[in-house]
């Protein structure tokens, strides 16, 4: 009974599904999340390398592919940048991956690339070492803004308002760029939360913003806290828990880590001179 309806580049499909064990059931159609692979190259100096390879859903791969380059480490700038661009039918890469453009006069660690190199919607860190020599690279994110809690507080509940295909299908994450004062640069949905993280990463760099606070709508595991140091965003808050390495990385470089944001209350775990001085001292006193 799949009677899938699907269209190229579609970010959710029709199926055909069986109620069972309700008042009124029976068949009756449904809607799903689509969950795709893409592959994002590097071309750099006329040579199209592989970065990585990721199950996402379609929609936004252009800012996706841009977001997964700064998380990398390829990109550290938008004066990095040239481009990014599908790639092309024919030999080589298919028409749906996605070239990441960077100028010829940039560095770029050719280490960096196909560390991502499954397709997968899960994370794609694995290994202490290299775990390790990820933190290593991880700079600190010293830039001075306050946010008062009441703002980190109402930020989920404003990025769910924008989750129009959660609201379909509830079978995506969501992840959303804010500037202290609250305001929402950017939301996107993906199956993979680090999916989402990179689709507002990359909105941020091909567009030009800089936001102050990047909003997770589950957890805040190891890799959303190295997405945020790499892009430079100083406040990470997450709906549910964070994890000890994610914890260890935020206080290692710089972030504000807030997490378990629900009913107009947060946990403090890192950063607190960014919340006020209540914060910092309440912080300094929990160790």
């Amino acid at each position: 009974m799949d009677d899938t309806g699907t269209e190229r580049g579609a970010s959710v499909a029709r199926v055909r599904v069986e109620r069972i064990g309700a008042a009124g059931g029976g068949p009756r159609g449904d809607v799903v999340v689509v969950e795709e692979p893409l592959h994002v190259h590097v071309e750099h100096r006329g040579v199209l390398s592989l970065l990585g390879s990721t199950m996402r859903t379609p929609g936004h791969d252009l800012e996706l592919a841009a977001g997964l380059a700064v998380g990398e480490g390829v990109v550290r700038s938008r004066a990095d940048l040239a481009g990014v661009r599908p790639c092309r039918d024919g030999e080589g890469p298919g028409q749906g991956d996605v070239a990441v453009v960077v100028r010829d006069a940039a560095d770029v660690d050719l280490s960096r690339l196909g560390r991502v190199s499954t397709p997968s919607s899960a994370c794609g860190l694995c290994g202490r070492d290299e775990i390790d020599a990820v933190v290593a690279a991880m700079p600190v994110v010293d830039r001075d803004v306050v946010v008062a809690p009441g703002v980190l507080a109402g930020l989920p509940d404003a990025m769910r308002e924008r989750q129009a295909i959660f609201r379909r299908t509830g079978g995506l994450h969501a992840a959303a760029l804010a500037t202290a004062d609250g305001r929402l640069l950017a939301v996107h949905e993906d199956v993979g939360r680090h999916n989402a993280v990179d689709k507002v990463v990359g909105h941020a760099l091909m567009n030009d913003l800089r936001g102050d606070v990047l909003v997770v709508s589950g957890r805040a595991g190891f890799e959303i806290v190295q997405k945020a140091a790499m892009a430079g965003i100083p406040v990470v808050v997450a709906v549910s828990a964070p994890t000890s390495l994610s914890v260890d990385a935020a206080r290692e470089c710089g972030l504000t880590l807030v997490a378990f944001v629900r009913g107009g209350t947060l946990n403090l775990y890192s950063g607190g001179e960014r919340l006020g001085p209540h914060a910092a001292a309440a912080e300094r006193v929990g160790g």
